[in-house]
């Protein structure tokens, strides 16, 4: 029942921070860890969040939202780091939604993607009593 939803990869400073309410002082918003593209502060992306803030001002609620796409961050190279990298978020505002529906969504999805069973590891979601 979700969505894909998409949105711009070169963003503006209220999409991205302000919207989500980032604080000016918030280390993300540093010029060493978001690429800048001009003085009228639009940037990339630094994550797939300002998706669902977009989606929300169009569409309002309910809302069942999976927001993947490309996110860029000034990391240096390495194993675990890219200044490119992929993200997927999902959102879903409704009645009667739990943190059980969420525990199912991430499974099913992550099932779907890799195609295969996956097993839910985090003792927290294991110790919830959803």
């Amino acid at each position: 029942g979700y969505r894909l939803a998409s949105g711009p990869e070169i963003e503006t400073e209220w999409y991205n921070f302000v919207a989500l309410n980032t604080p000016d002082y918030h280390p993300a918003r540093d010029m060493q860890s978001t690429f800048f593209i001009n003085k009228t502060k639009n940037i990339l992306r630094t994550q797939t969040s300002s998706i669902q803030i977009r989606e929300m001002e169009k569409n309002g609620a309910p809302i069942k939202i999976f927001c993947p796409g490309r996110t860029y961050r000034r990391d240096t190279i390495d194993a675990t780091h890219s200044p490119m990298f992929h993200q997927v978020e999902g959102l879903v505002i409704d009645s009667n939604i739990t943190l059980q529906n969420l525990i199912t969504d991430i499974k099913k999805f992550c099932e779907l993607f890799f195609e295969r069973d996956v097993e839910i590891k985090s003792e927290s979601i294991k110790k919830c009593k959803c």
